[in-house]
């Protein structure tokens, strides 16, 4: 009797065993309470033994965390319908506040960072939300960053995948677009007219400040139009230029 008592106890201590040493990884740490009061620091890795009933423990995971953020509905300063969404990289850096100061430092991280990314794209234009990516990228980490920090969180990354807009608004874009690029061809238009314009002018003051200038323009226009094939040639000529031209007068 006595013998099978020990062997029934043989579970027992190993299931003594297991709560009292504790073997972590790596990546992990633990977070001991004594009496219901936390250490100042995580213990771990390797070997950690416990008290029972006295002290309880809670893992932490260190490692870098990949969190999806849920497609967000948000409103650009130009008022432009949008669906938004991004991934965010973050890491414990502190186990003890990460337990602590947040009851789930992950939903908790999530649910700020869909906050976080409706107020900061919502102070942008469309524009800005589909060329500056980066930047907005940066300003995002850097609010979840400072916001995280008392939660013990290190928030190392933040980058938007996909910025989806309405059909409806894709055909006004795009007439948009279409509207600025006429505007852009006839501005164009207009300064190369206004350029060649200020040339001739010049050109016409040069030629009119030398004394056969204008004859010499006239005679090679005459070349210019012989070389055509057409048989009949019809040249203004006035008298002031019959006059410079065969050295009489106008009159």
């Amino acid at each position: 009797m006595p013998f099978q008592f020990l062997i029934g106890l043989i579970p027992l201590a190993f299931i003594a065993l297991a709560a009292i040493f504790k073997v972590l990884k790596e990546y992990e740490r633990a977070v001991i309470f004594t009496l219901g009061k936390v250490g100042r620091r995580a213990a771990g890795p390797g070997l950690v033994i416990l008290i029972p009933v006295i002290q309880q423990m809670r893992k932490v995971d260190m490692r870098t965390l990949v969190a999806d953020v849920p497609p967000q509905d948000v409103i650009s300063r130009d008022n432009v319908s949008v669906n938004v969404n991004a991934v965010i990289y973050y890491r414990v850096v502190d186990a003890v506040k990460a337990v602590v100061q947040v009851e789930n430092y992950k939903e908790a991280t999530s649910q700020l960072a869909q906050t976080t990314l409706r107020s900061v794209l919502g102070k942008h234009d469309l524009d800005e939300m589909l060329q500056e990516r980066d930047r907005l990228n940066k300003d995002i980490q850097g609010i979840l960053d400072e916001q995280t920090e008392a939660w013990g969180i290190k928030v190392a990354n933040v980058e938007i995948k996909r910025v989806d807009v309405d059909p409806s608004m894709i055909r006004a874009i795009a007439r948009q677009a279409e509207a600025e690029r006429e505007r852009r061809a006839k501005v164009i238009l207009a300064e190369g007219e206004q350029q060649a314009a200020a040339k001739l002018a010049e050109a016409a003051q040069v030629l009119s400040a030398q004394d056969g200038s204008m004859q010499l323009r006239y005679l090679n226009t005459l070349q210019e139009i012989a070389n055509d094939r057409s048989n009949t040639i019809v040249f203004p000529f006035g008298q002031e230029q019959m006059a410079k031209l065969f050295g009489g007068n106008k009159d």
